[in-house]
């Protein structure tokens, strides 16, 4: 692997995207309990924050629950509520050190009140820092997302405040919850899967997918960085050819 600096020689990712998975098993394989394993999984964000900072990335967004994992029991989406909110409030020190502006991003309406003012309490103390933005997505999904968009969309046309005619690619991007933030360069995988789970569909078009059998909890700055390396060997066309981007 490279150092950090010949990795900072070359282009790094402005948006990194990240699908946290293997919690679950990573807890299995070391006999404890799931929620073990995502409490595990809140230290390797840590590392990962911290590397992209390292980096120079400016955009890092994680997928923390989805709209399907409201199915999974209750005892565990109750733990995962509950971590949520204790480690929102435990790195808040960690993100004001490293000037981390935070922002949660999802179907926020159907979280608890006391995960929603923990959310809002972060981004009010966090919202001037410009280190690295940090988004959290948090009870979403992306089938959700467009229909939503789609229905603001349509909302807006049928109360005159935007025509037909006008709607392209960059006027639905701003009714995305992403609306202010570029579409990620790459997407990390862990845990050895191959999908993309309902994440980000509209904003990954082009980004560079990259898997690792790691499970999250093991996922580290150094692999961060290897993912990165990975990156920059990649050419990104964009629908055009080599000879064009050449």
């Amino acid at each position: 692997m490279l150092t950090l600096q010949e990795i900072k020689q070359q282009p790094i990712p402005q948006h990194i995207a990240v699908i946290m998975d293997g919690n679950g098993r990573w807890a299995k394989e070391h006999g404890q309990q799931r929620l073990a394993g995502h409490q595990q999984g809140a230290h390797a964000l840590r590392e990962v924050m911290e590397g992209s900072i390292m980096l120079g990335v400016q955009y890092l967004t994680v997928y923390a629950f989805s709209i399907e994992n409201w199915n999974r029991s209750q005892d565990e989406v109750l733990g995962l509520m509950q971590l949520f909110v204790h480690t929102c409030k435990e790195e808040l020190p960690t993100l004001q050190k490293y000037g981390v502006c935070f922002h949660a991003i999802g179907n926020l309406s159907m979280l608890d009140n006391y995960c929603r003012e923990a959310i809002q309490e972060v981004e009010e103390k966090t919202k001037h820092n410009t280190t690295l933005h940090f988004q959290v997505a948090i009870s979403y999904g992306s089938r959700w997302e467009i229909v939503d968009a789609a229905k603001q969309i349509a909302k807006d046309v049928k109360d005159g405040k935007i025509a037909l005619e006008s709607i392209d690619e960059q006027l639905f991007s701003n009714y995305l919850q992403t609306k202010n933030i570029p579409d990620p360069d790459l997407l990390i995988r862990t845990s050895g899967e191959y999908r993309i789970s309902n994440y980000l569909l509209w904003q990954i078009a082009y980004s560079e997918l990259y898997f690792t059998d790691c499970y999250w909890p093991d996922f580290t700055k150094e692999k961060l960085f290897l993912a990165v390396e990975n990156y920059q060997n990649r050419e990104r066309r964009f629908g055009k050819t080599s000879e064009q981007i050449k």
